[in-house]
């Protein structure tokens, strides 16, 4: 068994290695596209004009998906990871998204993510950003004022090491620690907590990731 989840752990590992080197490749042959991207101005224009439409639509989309989000609730499993009941929407949108949980694990959500590629973040950053980072397969670490000083500092070495992840304060949360991934959440007591360790490795890049591979980086950096 333990043999198993250890060959299993580093058949992830090395599989967000992959993903994280094919990004990189994405990335150098994004620079070349952009040098060449100035030629095409009117090929510009006419995606704006579809840009604006699409925003108006999306604007309609978000309003009737907050209502959708809100019927479902959050159902606790015997491994003490919560998930939401209910498919959350994906939809891009403009404007803020009320969510019915707090730090949110799904849901429409603005078109940029946040970079998860071990990002810690010292201030609050936007929940529309976030997550669009948990659709891409991050764990994103949350704590409040409650939590200690030992702990954000050890959860941020480890979110460090760790690609798609980020860590953020969410000064409204319930608990001190909490760990969000695409539909699901927990608390946790310290960063000593063994279940920090299973839940890293069950949804970092896990099963229930919308997105798999989509990139953790060239999104916002705060």
């Amino acid at each position: 068994m333990g043999s198993a989840k250890k060959t299993e752990s580093t058949s992830r590992k090395a599989r967000i290695e992959e993903m994280r080197r094919a990004e990189q490749s994405r990335e150098r042959r994004n620079r070349v596209l952009t040098i060449t991207a100035s030629v095409i101005v009117v090929a510009g224009l006419v995606a704006g004009g579809a840009f604006l439409i699409k925003s108006q639509s999306d604007d309609k989309d978000s309003a009737a998906s907050d209502s959708k989000a809100a019927s479902g609730k959050f159902v606790t499993g015997e491994d003490g990871v919560k998930k939401w009941s209910t498919k959350l929407t994906q939809n891009h949108v403009t404007k803020d998204v009320k969510y019915p949980m707090e730090p949110p694990v799904g849901g429409d959500h603005n078109q940029v993510w946040m970079n998860c590629n071990g990002d810690v973040y010292e201030d609050a950053i936007k929940n529309v950003n976030a997550v669009h980072s948990l659709e891409h397969g991050a764990v994103w670490v949350t704590y409040n004022s409650k939590a200690s000083d030992a702990d954000v500092k050890a959860l941020a070495e480890k979110v460090k090491k760790t690609p798609y992840s980020l860590m953020s304060p969410v000064e409204d949360q319930q608990d001190p620690i909490m760990l969000s991934a695409w539909g699901h959440q927990r608390t946790v007591k310290s960063a000593s907590d063994p279940d920090v360790g299973t839940f890293f490795e069950t949804y970092v890049q896990g099963k229930q990731t919308p997105e798999p591979g989509a990139a953790c980086t060239n999104g916002l950096s705060k």
